[in-house]
């Protein structure tokens, strides 16, 4: 379980920092924040994955390896 948080954390830091990169200077243009629907919220988005990955990274951290 503590691999498949790091993991899906791994996977939110790299989605939330390429979604800011493209943003701030629109370069890197790739991942879900770019999809359609997400309009006009796309840094609050980039800004909430990174959040959420801190979040799994600490879960991960706080699960015992057994």
């Amino acid at each position: 379980m503590k691999q498949l948080l790091e993991f899906l954390g791994f996977i939110a830091l790299l989605q939330g920092t390429g979604g800011l990169v493209y943003e701030l200077t629109g370069k890197l243009k790739w991942g879900v924040t770019q999809w359609s629907a997400l309009d006009g919220y796309e840094i609050y988005v980039s800004v909430a994955l990174i959040v959420l990955a801190v979040a799994l990274f600490a879960a991960a951290e706080s699960r015992r390896s057994r």
